[in-house]
């Protein structure tokens, strides 16, 4: 099946004598041998192709990091923790040692932290390291029926959660049913998990098999699950006991651990959200742990929390994880995970001139690559430049609390003369040392092959005097003579940029800021920190939005946030949050929201049902990025690359191929299989 590039070309079937233990073998040395997903094999599969015996080896230091797990037993075998079916993996260079800490840095709790989460990140499935390919991960397989409306997955015989619990399809049902869609513990479904307006429906038709069956066609939810930081699973075994629709007794059995309910207890542990980061008990309140079963959720990723403070978060091997090298060594290799909270920009860079870490992606942007680029050989580190998904964009906020502001907010005269204002050939220039482009706001990014040129450059062109012209016919004049545009009204019209460095480059926020004012609209600006500055959005406090924005077409393709209020998820740019509130609240509460809201909602649903390629799909793809221009909410700057760090100490490191959330950072690169030297 090809969905965004099909499978790799099958193993041949034909039975082979399983022979001498097994080399090592790397995708450097794999010739041409490929199996049915790139650079992974199902154990049967490997052993047949290479006439070897996959022996099972483990992490000489597993036990001891075993028992920094709160709530974990001694471990059995190597043989016993890993499933019947691991997943082995081609290393990219060698087969690694074990040992070691990866040092790490996030802006804090909350902010600047997916590089480090995708670095141990898991899902059903995964997009293999050429952005194309969907390779299974947590599940063994995946297969569509013909018309994209059932996706079944097989899961793995004796998988088990990081505790030694077995994991089953029930793991699945139990998060979709009981916590997704459990109002409770998830005030809101995401829309990913819907098609066709309906709610998805997830079945388990034994342990090892589960469906995921839809009313409308939705050939997009497989790249949802191959992109998101959301699991799809949580542990039933665990989480289920406080879960009042699963055990009659959980609120008492939660009051024994001085909580109120079960789902107090739930909350503790899940915090209604699927990000992953969110304070786990161990910061939240240790004095509760001691009656709880484990200090956090058991997981199925490569590492497990077991330290979590306000200045950093430390992880260690699962020591139940199911991948192996190609030499039958459980991965990870990598001990530990430190990752320390380093709130100032001027702070990280240093330490990364210094060398102190060994890895970071996010919060890196090109200003930083001259100073970073200078120290590489005494830092003994190396600097890439690779290209960005999205780029820095900018939205007024047109349901703004102020009556008078939010009138000239949503005037697109207004927003056009904004952009038009705004000089782009100077930000990339000071910015981006002239190795950006000047973009529009298009949605899609990279564009697919139905965006045309002219959607490109809408609004892009620096005009001062048009710029000029727009804001008099918007009725923004200079009325008390102080140099400064005022309200129609008399009253002073000041703009309050706040940005976070993790959302765009500071030399962006000041040029767009001067390039406004110079248009004869003061605009201060304030560096908040990403917390403060969700916050502020999320209650509608800002005047202007500011963040980097754009996602893949696969990602769109099953999720619409980009196109339904407030336009992104918690994470991003979000505008109209008001208009959310209204239709959450039946009208009760918010604003109400304009009707090309709901058009462009019902489009971008039907757009969802059509395979990627089609010429249905690219003439309705093409609508959706004219639509979009023509409402000018989102301002786009300038497409530029941004710089990855890594230590020379870190091996089997691939760069990726862009800088991209979207993609999950480094989960395409199977980081499991980096190792560390002296």
């Amino acid at each position: 099946m090809k969905l965004f590039a099909s499978a790799s070309i099958l193993l041949a079937s034909t039975a082979v004598a399983v022979a001498s233990p097994c080399s090592e073998f790397t995708v450097e040395t794999a010739g041409k041998m490929a199996g049915k997903y790139p650079q992974q094999y199902e154990l049967l599969e490997f052993q047949e192709a290479t006439n070897c015996k996959v022996t099972f080896s483990q992490n000489p230091e597993i036990e001891k990091l075993n028992a920094l797990i709160i709530g974990n037993k001694a471990l059995g075998s190597v043989t016993e923790r890993l499933p019947s079916e691991p997943l082995v993996v081609a290393p990219y260079e060698a087969v690694g040692v074990y040992g070691g800490v990866l040092d790490g840095m996030s802006n804090a709790t909350e902010a600047g932290t997916s590089d480090l989460l995708s670095v141990r990140h898991v899902n059903l499935v995964r997009f293999a390291d050429d952005l194309e390919t969907i390779v299974p991960n947590i599940a063994k397989d995946y297969k569509w029926n013909d018309d994209y409306t059932k996706l079944t997955f097989t899961l793995r015989k004796g998988h088990k959660w990081s505790d030694g619990a077995p994991f089953t399809s029930a793991d699945i049902v139990f998060w979709y049913d009981n916590m997704t869609r459990d109002p409770k513990v998830v005030e809101k479904p995401k829309d990913m998990w819907s098609a066709g307006g309906e709610p998805i429906v997830v079945t388990a038709v034994d342990a090892q098999t589960v469906e995921f069956s839809m009313k409308a066609p939705k050939p997009g939810l497989l790249s949802a699950l191959a992109t998101n930081y959301a699991q799809p699973f949580q542990p039933k075994h665990f989480l289920g006991q406080y879960h009042p629709q699963i055990n009659p007794k959980a609120d008492e059995l939660a009051k024994a651990a001085g909580f109120e309910s079960g789902y107090d207890v739930i909350g503790f542990y899940y915090g209604g959200s699927d990000w992953k980061d969110v304070p786990s008990p161990l910061l939240k309140d240790a004095s509760k742990i001691a009656k709880l079963p484990a200090a956090v959720v058991p997981t199925l990723e490569s590492h497990v929390v077991v330290e979590d403070t306000t200045e950093g978060r430390r992880v260690v091997a699962n020591p139940y994880f199911h991948m192996v090298d190609t030499a039958g060594n459980q991965l990870p290799y990598i001990n530990e995970i430190r990752e320390t909270y380093v709130p100032e920009n001027e702070v990280r860079v240093l330490k990364m001139v210094n060398g102190e870490i060994d890895y970071k992606s996010q919060s890196v942007s090109l200003p930083d690559a001259p100073t970073l680029l200078d120290g590489q050989e005494k830092g003994n580190y190396a600097v890439d430049l690779r290209p960005t998904i999205g780029l820095a964009s900018f939205a007024f906020n047109v349901t703004a609390n102020d009556e008078e502001k939010r009138s000239i907010f949503a005037n697109k005269d207004f927003r056009l003369a904004m952009s038009h204002a705004i000089n782009r050939g100077e930000i990339n220039s000071a910015a981006y040392f002239d190795l950006g482009q000047p973009s529009a706001y298009t949605a899609f990014d990279p564009a697919p092959s139905f965006i045309t040129d002219e959607q490109k450059n809408y609004a892009i062109a620096f005009d001062a005097e048009k710029a000029s012209r727009l804001l008099d016919k918007v009725g923004l004049k200079d009325i008390d003579g102080d140099g400064w545009r005022d309200l129609p009204s008399g009253k002073k019209l000041t703009l309050n940029l706040q940005f976070s460095t993790q959302g765009l480059p500071t030399t962006v926020a000041e040029l767009v800021a001067q390039d406004w004012s110079n248009a004869g609209i003061q605009t201060v600006i304030k560096e908040v920190t990403s917390d403060e500055y969700r916050a502020a959005q999320s209650a509608n406090e800002l005047d202007v939005l500011a963040w980097n924005k754009g996602q893949p077409l696969p990602v769109i393709q099953g999720s619409a946030k980009d196109f339904v209020p407030p336009y992104d998820d918690f994470f991003g740019l979000r505008v109209g949050m008001p208009w959310v509130q209204y239709v959450d609240t039946n009208g009760a509460e918010g604003m109400e929201p304009p009707v090309w809201t709901k058009e462009l909602a019902a489009k971008i649903q039907k757009w969802q049902s059509l395979v990627p390629g089609t010429d249905a799909s690219n003439k309705l793809g093409h609508e959706l990025v004219a639509d979009v221009q023509e409402q000018f909410l989102m301002i786009g700057t300038v497409k530029a690359p941004a710089p990855i760090y890594h230590s020379n100490k870190l091996k089997n490191f691939s760069t990726p191929k862009t800088s991209s959330y979207d993609f999950y950072r480094v989960y395409p690169y199977r980081p499991q299989q980096w190792f560390l030297t002296n």
